[in-house]
């Protein structure tokens, strides 16, 4: 991975905190982790992981965290709060230069990234969903057609229904992957997302 600083930002009256590449260029990604209450941060080996790709493709990447983790201030808002967290990250990018911007959130990251596309147009052109633990929150996929691009799951996750993802996939129209001999928390098979990233959005544009 190309190297990170730290980097701060306004968020309304609270400052958000995340690890900043700069590629130099158009294209970049926003990274959402999992949930705040049960140890998610930037620091995720799979935001970690998407994060890697984005680089090595020669794109800036921001991983951030959401309020009340690590140097953001504020507390957990229950996916609420948590929905203007990620608009002030993408701003925060865009004013990097970023036009071409590509928004993945993992797990609790996932459903805030169709929270907030339920109220309003996607801040990105790309967005990636890995492993939408629908069993444990109320995902809303109405109105997300066209708007996600990829959704990512494994086929061992207890959290998400596979058989309901590829009829919501379908419905949406995004492309769906599903990661054999793989859980929610992709310990020892974040090679394996890598190259099902690598495939299905970079190689594919080639």
């Amino acid at each position: 991975m190309a190297r990170e600083e730290k980097v701060t930002w306004k968020n309304g009256s609270l400052i958000g905190e995340g690890l900043w590449s700069d590629a130099g260029g158009d294209a970049g990604v926003v990274v959402c982790h999992p949930h705040p209450q049960m140890g998610g941060s930037l620091y995720n080996n799979v935001v970690e992981t998407v994060c890697d790709v984005f680089s090595s493709a020669g794109c800036s990447t921001l991983r951030f965290n959401f309020r009340g983790v690590g140097g953001s201030t504020g507390v957990y808002d229950e996916g609420e709060g948590e929905m203007q967290d990620v608009l002030s990250a993408c701003e925060f990018v865009k004013g990097r230069g970023v036009k071409q911007l590509t928004l993945a959130g993992y797990s609790f990251g996932a459903w805030i990234c169709t929270r907030l596309l339920n109220v309003q147009a996607s801040p990105a052109a790309l967005v990636i969903l890995i492993s939408p633990p629908q069993k444990y929150f109320a995902f809303r996929w109405n109105g997300l057609e066209n708007a996600v691009k990829w959704i990512i799951c494994g086929d061992s996750d207890p959290f998400c229904d596979v058989r309901d993802l590829e009829k919501k996939a379908a419905t949406i129209g995004a492309g769906l992957v599903i990661l054999e001999e793989t859980d929610h928390f992709y310990a020892g098979r974040e090679s394996l997302l890598a190259r099902i990233l690598e495939q299905n959005i970079f190689e594919k544009k080639a």
